[in-house]
């Protein structure tokens, strides 16, 4: 059974990780969101990917405007998360995920979860291996 839960493991909270991933970090958008990803080397926890999220003060003045979208796209992860930590079920090391709202204004729920769903397939079909993949010697049984 899969826990959908978001705890505090899998928080990204160290400012060396987050400026790294601004350097050497890869990313993509959907919009309105966008994914900045890192592979971590020394795992701070036992969490196979820790997330964080960011929405501008450019473009949300309020603190309580930025804190509900924010609520909405840790929300869409939380429900989502569960495809991208089966592929990851084994693998070694940990992965540091930022989402960056990139949107001027506060879009619906749904249209956040879209998004996320869309984020987090991109990111296994660019970075994951395919699953039994299938041996090109063996022949089909018939």
């Amino acid at each position: 059974m899969t826990k959908f839960k978001f705890n505090k493991a899998e928080r990204l909270k160290s400012e060396k990780t987050i400026g790294r991933m601004f350097k050497e970090g890869h990313s993509f958008g959907v919009y309105p969101l966008r994914l900045v990803w890192l592979k971590v080397e020394e795992p701070r926890s036992d969490s196979p990917v820790q997330f964080t999220v960011s929405v501008g003060k450019k473009n949300f003045k309020s603190a309580v405007a930025r804190n509900r979208i924010k609520r909405k796209v840790r929300e869409a992860w939380r429900l989502d998360k569960s495809r991208l930590y089966k592929k990851l079920e084994g693998a070694d090391g940990q992965l540091a995920f930022m989402v960056l709202y990139t949107a001027k204004e506060d879009l619906p729920y749904q249209d956040i979860e879209k998004a996320m769903k869309t984020v987090i397939h991109i990111f296994i079909k660019k970075n994951m291996p395919p699953a039994n993949k299938r041996r090109e010697n063996v022949p089909p049984l018939s």
